[in-house]
């Protein structure tokens, strides 16, 4: 089994609710797919926003695709609203 460090992802406001309220949740990831799989694992609540697109800042850069861009527990990872242009 491949070793998934425990990250630390910050949740935008409107997700906290789903995440009992909390702003930082740990999950065991290498990955940013394992990533967003641990989240709605452990928060069921999170998957239709998960669903719906989201994307991850890592270490201030942004992706919006790329799930298997790693993950590491020295990052600092925030999910956030995809935004939709037009």
């Amino acid at each position: 089994m491949t070793y998934r460090p425990l990250v630390k992802v910050h949740l935008w406001s409107g997700l906290r609710s789903l995440a009992d309220g909390q702003e930082v949740v740990e999950v065991r990831a290498a990955t940013i797919g394992q990533m967003l799989d641990g989240l709605v694992a452990a928060y069921p609540g999170l998957e239709e926003a998960v669903e719906a697109g989201v994307s991850v800042s890592i270490d201030g850069k942004i992706y919006a695709q790329g799930l298997t861009q790693p993950v590491a527990e020295e990052n600092e990872i925030y999910l956030l609203q995809r935004i939709k242009g037009g």
